[in-house]
């Protein structure tokens, strides 16, 4: 049986709740602070790891850096290319697992934004993914993860939300469980009285952590922010940003 990560109709259905117009529109000003936060400059190769369908990959080749965006949903490709064409961006796009995608240092830096980690009920492969970027990565870069932290969750914590929007009912229900280091979210679309049901689940992340795993996988000069802003990570912080160098 398919995971919800591994299944097509959950990130075609869902692609209108999660890539908005207005964040479409946050793209440039967040790969303005990623490309501070990695210290780099065009044409410098950049991976930019669970792209779908391209909002950061097409910003950052728009700047002039080599960009390869990798992704497990065709649909999002599909999408990013198209982006590309219209503009004549040069971007590289190619359809991968992040537990097995890895191009020895082939790359000045590496991303992984929107809380696109940690969806594996196997530790060991969040651990075989930062290898793998790792391994990826040359001598000194840096990678930006950025995610939804576990002190930030504890303290915004609902059980039940609920919005609409562009004619849609979105409710989501979550637990947090195995004594907090996993979340089980139920989300539910209600549109033109259709209905769609999804579990999703992942992993939760300490800044801590995430900084010693990134340690264990071979990162050092691991850093912590409260956005990617570079505001401190502390009982302000919106979202858990680490960098990590090579």
């Amino acid at each position: 049986m398919k995971t919800w990560h591994e299944d097509n109709a959950f990130w075609t259905t869902m692609a209108p709740e999660m890539f908005t117009e207005a964040r479409w529109a946050a793209a440039p000003e967040e790969v303005g602070h990623v490309v501070e936060l990695l210290q780099i400059e065009p044409p410098a190769r950049v991976l930019d790891l669970c792209c779908g369908p391209g909002r950061h990959s097409l910003e950052l080749a728009r700047r002039g850096f080599r960009v390869t965006g990798v992704d497990r949903t065709a649909a999002y490709l599909q999408r990013a290319r198209q982006g590309a064409r219209a503009e004549r961006l040069k971007v590289e796009f190619v359809k991968a697992d992040m537990r097995r995608f890895r191009r020895r240092e082939g790359f000045d830096a590496a991303v992984n934004l929107f809380t696109a980690f940690g969806y594996f009920e196997d530790p060991e492969d969040d651990r075989a993914v930062l290898k793998n970027v790792h391994a990826s990565l040359k001598e000194g870069a840096r990678l930006v993860i950025e995610m939804m932290g576990k002190e930030i969750l504890a303290r915004v914590f609902r059980e039940r939300d609920w919005h609409q929007s562009n004619g849609a009912y979105f409710l989501e229900e979550r637990r947090v469980c195995k004594d907090w280091t996993w979340i089980e979210n139920r989300w539910i679309l209600l549109k033109g009285g259709r209905k769609k049901e999804f579990r999703v689940s992942h992993r939760l992340y300490s800044a801590a952590e995430l900084g010693a795993l990134l340690k264990d996988c071979g990162f050092s000069e691991v850093k912590a922010y409260g956005d990617l802003a570079g505001a401190p990570y502390d009982h302000q912080a919106r979202r858990l940003v680490v960098v990590a160098r090579k």
